[in-house]
């Protein structure tokens, strides 16, 4: 099959839980990234076979196709159809892999691919507490163990050796990153500026900047109390913040690009979905890194970047160990535990982020993966095209 290609990729920057995009209608955020991004790439929105969308809590202002209605909000055509996925953290992950094989198969030539996640206003859960009915009901639940996120991240940290200290250090590492990454303005080209009118009548809401960033040390680390166990390896710190935010990658062929006048670009070259235990859950970028290997014949060594998703600081650091990646090509400006986890947008976001980073560089290869709820893994590997 053909590759597809990045053109562009925008997201906005992302609040913390209660902040700056708390007043945010969620529609309207997506639209307004959405709007940005064809607006840099300057191919028209008519040229546009199909929005995907990625969101998690689909409830209220995130339900009923959120997708086409923030395209449809953005002023846009009403004849491009929008659809919402639901892989849990890695929805909008899902819709640029999905994008780039529809692509890929011939059937389509251009595709937004982008996710939206307002955390805020509606914390996980919030679509089926309290009811009407279950997800997971009682045949599951013979089946498989119900664990919570924090539980699968200790297991890990049990199973892989990674104690307390570890992860603090984890937890540093990220927030320095993604400070120097603000202060040598390596997100200038990735995040806008959200000045849009708010979901209550006659507010307002404006972000220029990832809210999540706080001066963390070691010895301030050490003060905060494990969240998920007495004696647990993560805090707060070392967790992927709760958030607010959206994203989107614009994804097209080589013959469209060439008909639109678009240069330097990015290649969607391999992708993977995985599934792994649903009580660990979170160890999916383990074997989705081994099949993206697999498939291509690369080693680790082939790739400059590594983005991976920090829903927890033992899922990266059980990951870098198994397969024995060079941290210092991993999440090189920072990640979820600094700049934010909006969870249905942040698939889009690390793609984006590859995709900006290795342009930064001048070319190379990155490789993305994460983790999901429900025990799923994602991959992809993004490499530069002159």
């Amino acid at each position: 099959m053909r590759s597809a290609l990045i053109a562009g990729a925008v997201r906005s920057p992302i609040g913390r839980r209660g902040g700056v995009l708390t007043g945010a209608h969620a529609a309207q955020l997506l639209g307004a990234v959405i709007g940005r991004v064809l607006a840099d790439t300057g191919i028209p929105a008519d040229a546009v076979d199909q929005l995907l969308a990625g969101c998690v809590t689909q409830v209220g202002d995130q339900a009923s196709n959120v997708g086409r209605i923030a395209w449809l909000t953005a002023g846009l055509p009403e004849t491009v159809p929008g659809t919402t996925l639901d892989a849990q953290c890695g929805s909008s992950h899902q819709a640029v892999n999905l994008g780039a094989a529809l692509i890929g198969s011939g059937a389509a030539e251009v595709i937004v691919a982008c996710g939206v996640e307002l955390m805020t206003r509606h914390p996980l859960g919030s679509n089926v507490a309290p009811g009407p009915g279950e997800p997971m009901g009682t045949v599951y639940r013979t089946r498989h163990e119900v664990t919570t996120q924090g539980e699968a991240a200790e297991r890990i940290a049990d199973r892989w050796g990674i104690d307390r200290a570890a992860c603090d250090a984890f937890a540093v590492r990220s927030q320095s990153l993604a400070a120097q990454g603000w202060r040598h303005e390596r997100f200038a080209d990735e995040v806008m500026v959200i000045d849009e009118p708010g979901d209550e009548p006659g507010s307002r809401v404006r972000a220029d900047r990832d809210e999540g960033l706080r001066a963390s040390t070691l010895e301030s680390l050490a003060t905060l109390r494990p969240v998920f166990r007495p004696d647990g390896a993560h805090t707060a710190a070392s967790s992927s913040q709760i958030s607010d935010g959206a994203a989107a990658v614009v994804l097209i062929s080589q013959e469209a690009a060439d008909r639109f006048g678009l240069g330097c670009t990015a290649a969607i070259t391999e992708q993977c979905t995985v599934g792994v235990d649903p009580a660990l859950k979170l160890t999916g970028p383990i074997p989705a890194t081994r099949q993206i290997l697999k498939r291509t014949a690369l080693r680790m060594g082939a790739f400059d970047l590594f983005e991976v998703n920090e829903a927890f600081a033992s899922v990266v650091l059980a990951w870098q160990r198994e397969l024995a990646a060079d941290p210092e090509r991993v999440n090189v400006n920072g990640g979820a535990i600094a700049l934010g986890h909006p969870v249905g947008a942040t698939g889009a976001r690390l793609c984006g982020t590859a995709f900006h980073a290795l342009h930064a560089r001048g070319g190379g290869r990155a490789l993305v993966t994460m983790c999901c709820g429900g025990g799923l893994g994602t991959a992809s590997v993004i490499e530069m095209r002159a």
